[in-house]
C-alpha cells in the first residue's frame, strides 16, 4: 500500500456510454474532474487511468462511478455540473439515485430532482397542500413547480394551472404597459411560460390558454376569488407585501395545491415594507399541511460561477451583520 501522500495509479474499465459522458466536448468534463479531485485522469478508449495521491484516487474513483451511474440513466453530466456532483459525492449524496424520481417525462424532456433539497421540495409539494420553496436563483424552485403542475394537468388531477407573480421588479405599473393583459404580464411571467413551453410545447400551451386551463394573472387580480381544482404557482413571492401574501393564501379552494417560490435576499419592495414571504416563514412554519423547503448555493443548477456568486453575497451579508452587531455593542458600551 502506498504511503500517505505518495503517488498511486489505478485503472477503471467503463462502458462506451460512460466514456462518452466522461470525455464531454473536447475533454472538458475530464478537465473539470481533475480540478475537483486533484488527480490526473486519462481516458483511453473504455479505460480510465487515474494518477495521484491515494486520497485523490479514492475521490476520483467515487466521482467517476457516480458519472457512470448517471450515464446509465441517460443523464450525462455537463462540465459545469461536475463541481455540484463532486460535492454530493463528498457528502454521500448520490445524484444518480435522485435522477430515478421522474417528475415529468415527455418526448424531449425528462425532469427529476438533482439535489437532496430539490428532492425534499418535490416531496413537500406532493404531500402538502401549500409548499414554500425559498432560496437563491438557479436552484430549480420555479422549474420543478411548473413540471409538477404540468404533470398534474396532463393527468387531470387538476383542472387548470394558475400562474401569478407580483409585478414590481421593473418599477413599472401594469396599466402603463402596452397591450392587453397577456401582453402586460408576459415580461413578468416569462420564466414560467418558458418552462411550460419546454415541457408541453408552444401549441399545447396556447390551446390550454385558450381553454382557460392555463391562466396567468397579476397577483392583484387574485383578490375575491376562490380557486378550486387548481395548481397555483406564486413566483417571486419575496416581492409580495404581508397583506398580499395573506390574500393569495386564502384564495385556496377545494382540490387545489399551491406552490410559493422566492428569494428573501432579493426583495424589491419599497424601503420599510416588510416582505410577505419573510412574514410567512415566521408565521406558518409550524402549520400542518404547509411545507417549507430552503435551498442553498449547493443546489444551484446553473453555471458553477452562479454558486460562487451566491456564496460571495452570503458571506458579505454575514460580515455586514457581524460589523453592525459590533457597532451596536460598542454604542451600548459607550452609553
Amino acid at each position: 500500500m502506498a504511503a500517505p501522500g505518495s503517488a498511486e495509479r489505478r485503472e477503471l474499465d467503463i462502458t462506451n456510454e460512460a466514456a462518452k459522458a466522461l470525455a464531454g466536448s473536447a475533454d472538458a468534463t475530464l478537465r473539470e474532474l481533475e480540478r475537483n479531485v486533484d488527480a490526473t485522469i486519462t481516458l483511453r478508449g473504455n479505460r480510465v487511468v487515474l494518477e495521484g495521491s491515494p486520497e485523490a484516487i479514492e475521490a476520483a474513483t467515487a466521482l467517476i462511478q457516480e458519472i457512470v451511474l448517471l450515464s446509465e440513466r441517460g443523464a450525462d453530466p455537463e462540465p459545469d455540473s461536475i463541481e455540484r456532483i463532486a460535492g454530493g459525492v463528498r457528502r454521500q449524496e448520490s445524484a444518480a439515485a435522485l435522477h430515478d424520481d421522474v417528475i415529468w417525462k415527455g418526448r424531449t424532456m425528462r425532469v427529476a430532482p438533482k439535489t437532496p433539497a430539490q428532492r425534499a421540495y418535490v416531496n413537500a409539494i406532493r404531500h402538502n397542500t401549500v409548499t414554500f420553496g425559498i432560496g437563491p436563483a438557479g436552484t430549480g424552485k420555479t422549474f420543478l413547480a411548473v413540471a409538477i403542475a404540468a404533470a398534474a394537468l396532463a393527468e387531470r388531477r387538476v383542472q387548470r394551472i394558475l400562474l401569478t407573480r407580483p409585478a414590481v421588479e421593473a418599477g413599472e405599473r401594469l396599466g402603463f404597459l402596452p397591450g392587453d393583459l397577456m401582453a402586460k404580464v408576459d415580461p413578468y411571467l416569462r420564466p414560467l411560460f418558458d418552462a411550460l413551453h419546454d415541457m408541453l410545447g408552444a401549441e399545447k400551451v396556447a390551446a390550454f390558454l385558450e381553454k382557460g386551463q392555463i391562466e396567468v394573472a397579476p397577483l392583484a387580480f387574485m383578490r375575491g376569488r376562490t380557486l378550486n381544482d387548481s395548481f397555483i404557482i406564486v413566483d417571486e413571492a419575496q416581492n409580495t407585501t404581508q397583506e398580499q401574501m395573506k390574500m393569495v393564501l386564502t384564495r385556496l379552494g377545494f382540490g387545489s395545491r399551491m406552490v410559493i417560490t422566492g428569494d428573501v435576499t432579493q426583495v424589491d419592495l419599497p424601503r420599510g415594507t416588510r416582505s410577505g414571504l419573510l412574514s410567512a416563514q415566521r408565521i406558518l412554519s409550524d402549520v400542518d399541511d404547509i411545507g417549507m423547503v430552503k435551498f442553498g448555493s449547493e443546489d444551484v443548477i446553473r453555471h458553477k460561477l452562479v454558486r460562487r456568486i451566491v456564496d460571495a453575497y452570503e458571506a458579505d451579508d454575514v460580515e455586514r451583520e457581524r460589523a453592525a452587531a459590533q457597532r451596536r455593542a460598542e454604542r451600548a458600551a459607550g452609553d
